[in-house]
């Protein structure tokens, strides 16, 4: 898919005359608590993810943010003109697109599918975000790490992780020696092998 199977003509030509490209590198964070919100960011290569922040500075994962996608989060900030309500990191070398947010309710008005991409964009967050909740309310620790696990292979496309303990730790709102000790009892049962930064999933383990 891409923005040219997304939008219509006209609206494809407002996007090349007002959107600005942007390359991040990985392990960037464009997007801060409190930051005005200038922009809003569409992923065109690479990915971002999304933070929720406590008075502690503690970080708990959202989602994700891919290809042909938006910030949900962004969305809603701007439309009620307040600052950034989350954190935004570059999980890998990222090209954003970036709009202008003063075109937001104008294009909501005139375009049908910009329309169609702000709502569906704030849908499917919605729904990833009942998701966490459920995984955080119900589920635990070690089913909510092979859960963390399993879509980090599936965003990499790959069943080697390079990311360290704490990281883990830090996206999962938890200590990294509770996070050691679930990946030692996974490598324990021979559903990974640990490496230093580094974690093998096993084939035929992580679905």
């Amino acid at each position: 898919m891409s923005l040219s199977s997304i939008f219509e003509p006209e609206l494809l030509h407002q996007i090349e005359q007002f959107g600005i490209r942007k390359h991040v590198k990985a392990e960037t964070t464009f997007l801060d608590i409190n930051q005005p919100i200038k922009y809003i960011p569409i992923v065109i290569s690479g990915s971002i993810k999304v933070f929720s922040v406590d008075e502690r500075g503690r970080e708990l994962l959202l989602y994700y943010v891919f290809p042909d996608e938006a910030c949900a989060m962004t969305f809603t900030c701007c439309m009620q003109q307040k600052s950034s309500e989350i954190r935004a990191i570059t999980e890998e070398d990222t090209e954003l697109l970036l709009l202008p947010v003063q075109i937001m309710d104008e294009w909501v008005m005139k375009y049908a599918t910009w329309k169609s991409f702000v709502m569906q964009t704030m849908y499917t967050r919605f729904n990833e975000l009942l998701k966490n909740i459920h995984l955080i309310a119900f589920e635990k620790l070690d089913e909510r790490l092979i859960h963390y696990l399993t879509e980090k292979s599936k965003l990499t496309g790959s069943t080697v992780l390079n990311i360290s303990h704490q990281q883990i730790a830090d996206e999962l709102a938890t200590a990294r020696v509770v996070i050691s000790r679930l990946l030692k009892k996974l490598e324990n049962e021979n559903k990974v092998i640990l490496y230093r930064n580094q974690i093998k999933l096993l084939k035929g383990v992580f679905q």
